[in-house]
């Protein structure tokens, strides 16, 4: 997608079907993401929709999931980050 940029304002993102999980709730802080072709991924906060999209790629984005799956980005059990 041309001229699309990681920061951008998500609301000049046009063109493109904004999903997020189905296991979101009303009230909880989450995130959309839409498929933006050529490999890349555009991610929002769902509660600001025209806040900043950042870009990702498809391999990032597997990344990050497989890393939130097997518990890598988990907090410490004393509360601090990482």
């Amino acid at each position: 997608m041309i001229g699309v940029y990681s920061g951008m304002p998500a609301s000049g993102i046009q063109n493109v079907n904004w999903r997020k999980s189905r296991r979101s709730n009303p009230s909880g802080n989450c995130v959309e993401l839409a498929e933006l072709g050529g490999g890349t991924i555009a991610v929002r906060d769902s509660r600001q929709r025209s806040g900043p999209a950042l870009i990702y790629s498809r391999t990032e984005i597997a990344v990050l999931i497989n890393r939130a799956r097997i518990g890598c980005l988990d907090r410490p059990s004393g509360g601090g980050t990482r």
